[in-house]
């Protein structure tokens, strides 16, 4: 049985973490998936996520910043690494006081995430979701001007590509899947 495209899609999408090409990450592209990233499932319809967009031009000056709240020794390596993709999304997620909906709120951004990353890589757009220290660290949040209200979910780092890494193997569901019988 052929699998359907979707499925095929799920399966073939990986992270691209480096060998992008030159091709320039636009704001209009990234706003066009975006668009239709949006339409992930949402409790309450909160919607609630916002980005912050970080192109070509801008990514030193970026990273600079980024790296500063970093102790000196580390501040050069990590401004090069920041500098390594072609462009950042920062995925912010609206922090609510109530657990059931920080909850719902980070189950809601996650969906969308992976719905944009589904998008990118049929544009060829490599994706890779960073979760490094500094998005836990409010002297970022302040020099990105993310309220105190919010949550930096991740930097998604972006660019072109034209080398798939090779699959890596998935357990089964059969070892990860029971049936509840009273």
């Amino acid at each position: 049985m052929e699998r359907t495209t979707l499925a095929k899609l799920i399966r073939e999408r990986r992270a691209i973490k480096k060998g992008y090409t030159n091709k320039e990450v636009t704001e209009d592209k990234i706003k066009e998936l975006l668009e239709d990233a949006i339409w992930a499932p949402t409790h309450g319809m909160r919607q609630p996520w916002r980005f912050l967009f970080v192109g070509q031009e801008h990514l030193p000056s970026f990273a600079k910043k980024v790296a500063s709240t970093y102790p000196v020794e580390r501040q050069e390596n990590r401004e090069n690494y920041l500098n390594e993709p072609n462009a950042i999304l920062v995925v912010i997620m609206e922090e609510p006081e109530i657990p059931k909906q920080w909850d719902e709120n980070y189950g809601a951004v996650a969906s969308m995430i992976q719905n944009f990353w589904l998008l990118a890589w049929q544009e060829k757009l490599g994706v890779v979701w960073k979760t490094n220290p500094h998005i836990y660290d409010d002297n970022v949040k302040g020099k990105l001007n993310i309220n105190q209200n919010e949550k930096i979910v991740g930097f998604l780092h972006l660019g072109y590509f034209e080398e798939i890494p090779p699959q890596k193997e998935r357990i089964s569901v059969d070892d990860k899947f029971e049936t509840f019988l009273g």
